[in-house]
């Protein structure tokens, strides 16, 4: 499947990645205390004012790298679904796989339980959603794609309840944290190495799977008949996502449709080639929840949004277009 950019395709790589550090200067440069860009040269130099390269540094740029890593990883999560399954439509948060690793998450805190036990029960969550939702959705013909829109919104259903149930049973002094969370809240992102390098080894893993990504996505039939094992590859996209997904969830919260919007947005430019695609939405999706984070936290200053409202303002009306258009 050739890409619309000829045979230069790094030069919208390059264009990304430029608009992620034009994304990345923004944040760390807007704020309560706003730092001009000679001042975030000086302080990347090791120089500048003090109280200035505190901020930036131990306040601003954790909180950067992680908004712009979950960004990267829920885009590649969705763009991996999407190939799956053959539907535009597919996304983790559409799809419960949010759902279910936040459930994971939340019952981790409830146990009193944090880093990696938290993050493990996230991906078991996760990827029990998965199965769920794609065991119900599978008719003798494969995944209808209403049937599995209805399944996972069902899923995702189910899990709101029990989020619900779980909340209820939460101690009042913890319930407000834990309630921004499941909006989506960076406040407390601070760690943002984990995500960062997960989202890097994603990134290399798949770029030699390109071109068997591109043969699944015409479908197992078509893929078995170019000597591509599509079942192995569909079981490791499985595990892949719901990785992805469960680390996002676990350092943000549940922060919905950066996985349904931004592949979709690189396919109308780019085209269809996950050689491309993939790279290409670890970048963009990080920009986006890079700028996302940015408003959220300067829209309503001092006050803070949870990131996941800016990003469901763009999603849902996204969404709903694309609903219509596959008719």
């Amino acid at each position: 499947m050739p890409s619309r950019t000829g045979s230069r395709p790094g030069i919208p790589l390059a264009l990304l990645a430029l608009g992620a550090l034009g994304a990345l200067g923004i944040s760390l440069g807007v704020g309560s205390a706003s730092i001009s860009p000679e001042q975030l040269w000086a302080i990347a130099l090791g120089e500048g004012n003090p109280l200035a390269r505190t901020m930036v540094v131990e306040l601003r740029l954790p909180r950067a790298l992680s908004a712009f890593a979950v960004g990267g990883l829920l885009a590649v999560a969705g763009a991996l679904m999407q190939v799956l399954l053959r539907n535009p439509l597919a996304d983790p948060y559409v799809l419960g796989i949010s759902g279910g690793a936040a459930i994971g998450a939340l019952g981790a805190m409830l146990l009193g339980l944090g880093g990696w036990l938290s993050s493990t029960s996230a991906f078991g969550g996760a990827l029990f959603s998965t199965l769920l939702v794609f065991g119900l959705a599978h008719g003798r013909g494969g995944w209808a794609p209403t049937r599995l829109l209805l399944t996972g919104v069902v899923v995702a259903s189910g899990w709101g309840a029990m989020i619900t149930l779980m909340l209820s049973m939460t101690p009042a002094e913890r319930l407000p944290s834990m309630l921004y969370w499941l909006m989506g809240d960076l406040s407390y992102a601070r760690t943002p190495g984990l995500p960062l390098l997960l989202l890097t080894l994603t990134c290399v893993v798949l770029m030699p799977l390109g071109r068997s990504l591109n043969v699944l996505a015409r479908g197992p039939q078509q893929a078995a008949a170019l000597g591509v094992e599509a079942r192995p590859l569909e079981w490791g996209i499985y595990a892949m996502a719901s990785l992805l997904t469960a680390v996002a969830v676990t350092t943000a919260g549940s922060i919905g449709f950066v996985g349904l919007v931004v592949p979709h947005m690189l396919r109308l430019v780019l085209g269809n080639d996950q050689r491309l695609t993939l790279p290409a939405c670890a970048l963009a999706g990080g920009t986006l929840l890079l700028l996302a984070d940015t408003l959220a936290r300067t829209v309503i200053a001092p006050e803070q949004l949870p990131v996941g409202v800016i990003t469901a303002l763009l999603g849902v009306p996204t969404f709903l277009f694309l609903l219509y258009r596959s008719g």
